[in-house]
């Protein structure tokens, strides 16, 4: 008797736990249908447009055969129906009907839905209406225009990517060493380096595409040193004889999420003027400078910007300059007077993105005001306005830690920030927490922390606007 007692309760409880599960299941899969009436999708007004263009079909063909094939349908229908009712009741016949129906629609939909999620390539484990609310959302993002170089706007790129699908990044293509040095001498093309940073930063294709753009060759003759990537776009600017032209193609292969424009089309190099009176020539040098860096300038000078670039200035919504190696990634794009003259006359908000240490060799002991400080010199030693940004972004003090004391150990400092002497200035200052709150291995920005810091900078601002 007990026996039969907890039988029949496992058996109770594996009928409770399975109906739980199908409940939760069609509740989740109703939910899920909700969604997609929700607003901004663009897929509910494409489907009834397409339900009525088949309704008005039908009844212009039935117009144009006088009618009678309606006629036929319905009596053959009347006259199934009558003989179905004969051998079921319709009380029994009718829910059948109904719910074979539904579950080959929504079997159906499901099907349709899953062939769309396989052509967009969106991930198994993505729900397709996730996927393209996010794609939306991204599309709905500001116009933004980054400005810059090296890894700092890379990781700038990979912050922004997740706010907005309208990023352009200006590049500088001063590069003169590694691998973007060699191929640019052995080859003449334009310095691919930084400009496969970004595109890999800003591409939404699998991963494996990503880590093979970014592949570098660790041995072989002739390729050691070398990565796929600047190979390939070297390759493409030879065939297409544009860098241009190869950035566009490159960024269809990795589904690049924005687009990637150079500050020149010339081929650009960089000469500094140090404190002691030398003047050192090439990118890869002025890193090393072994005096303070008075004056920075290009060969040859007063290079064309590239059209692409000035249009997307032009739309902007918000400019962000840096961050980056100051004098050899940030100003090199000011060297291009159209662009500084483009800033200017923009109506977006500018905001400088200060580094969070120094660079030894180029940036010994400046804070964020000798930052601005160098910019502004630059600026009006070409003849130009001194100030083409009013808004800072800067990190809040870092605390102590082993990795701050290994970075200083190699003559690395905190850029510091004296917000007061530069409010003085007419300079708004940002400062937040920039180098993520994880450890790290690096002392570097981290692109989700910099995007929401920016992000804030550009939702205070439009609040602003509006009172």
């Amino acid at each position: 008797m007990i026996k039969r007692r907890k039988k029949k309760l496992r058996i109770s409880t594996l009928l409770e736990s399975l109906f739980l599960s199908l409940s939760f299941q069609v509740y989740s899969r109703l939910k899920r249908a909700i969604r997609w009436l929700l607003p901004g999708l663009v897929v509910k007004r494409w489907m009834m447009t397409s339900g009525l263009g088949l309704l008005i079909a039908l009844v212009g063909a039935s117009v144009w055969a006088d009618l009678r094939p309606i006629y036929w349908v319905v009596e053959i229908l009347f006259w199934f129906l009558g003989f179905i009712t004969t051998f079921l009741p319709r009380t029994i016949f009718g829910p059948i009907v109904f719910f074979v129906g539904v579950f080959l629609l929504i079997w159906g939909q499901g099907r349709s839905f899953n062939s769309i999620k396989q052509a967009l390539g969106t991930k198994q484990e993505t729900v397709l209406l996730d996927a393209l609310r996010a794609k939306q959302k991204l599309k709905r993002g500001p116009i933004i225009v980054a400005i810059g170089g090296g890894t700092g706007l890379s990781s700038l790129l990979k912050g922004l990517k997740r706010y907005s699908s309208r990023i352009t990044a200006i590049v500088t293509v001063a590069d003169d060493g590694g691998s973007s040095g060699v191929l640019r001498r052995e080859l003449g093309v334009p310095p691919p380096g930084d400009i496969r940073n970004c595109l890999a930063a800003l591409a939404t294709e699998e991963p494996l595409i990503r880590r093979l753009f970014q592949y570098r060759f660790s041995s072989g003759i002739g390729l050691e040193g070398h990565s796929f990537g600047n190979l390939f776009l070297s390759a493409l600017t030879e065939i297409t004889g544009s860098l241009e032209t190869a950035i566009t193609a490159s960024s269809r292969v990795l589904a690049v999420q924005g687009q990637v424009v150079p500050a020149t089309n010339v081929d650009v190099r960089l000469w500094a003027e140090l404190e002691n009176g030398d003047r050192i020539e090439g990118e890869s040098a002025i890193g090393k400078a072994k005096f303070p860096i008075v004056r920075i300038g290009c060969d040859p000078p007063r290079p064309p910007a590239l059209r692409s670039a000035l249009e997307a200035i032009g739309k902007a919504e918000m400019i962000l300059i840096g961050p980056g190696s100051l004098y050899t990634s940030v100003i090199p794009n000011l060297l291009v007077p159209e662009i500084v003259e483009a800033i200017e006359r923009s109506k977006a908000p500018k905001l400088y993105i200060c580094n969070l240490m120094t660079q030894p060799g180029e940036t010994d002991g400046l804070d964020v005001s000798g930052h601005i400080k160098a910019i502004e010199d630059q600026l009006a030693g070409n003849g130009m306005n001194k100030k083409i940004f009013n808004s800072i972004l800067a990190q809040k003090e870092l605390s102590p830690s082993q990795l701050l004391d290994y970075y200083k150990s190699k003559g690395a400092e905190p850029v510091t920030c004296n917000p007061n002497d530069l409010i003085s200035k007419g300079y708004k200052v940002y400062r937040a927490s920039l180098q993520g709150k994880k450890p790290t291995p690096t002392l570097r920005h981290d692109p989700r922390s910099l995007g929401l810091a920016i992000m804030r900078f550009y939702r205070r601002y439009k609040r602003g606007k509006k009172t």
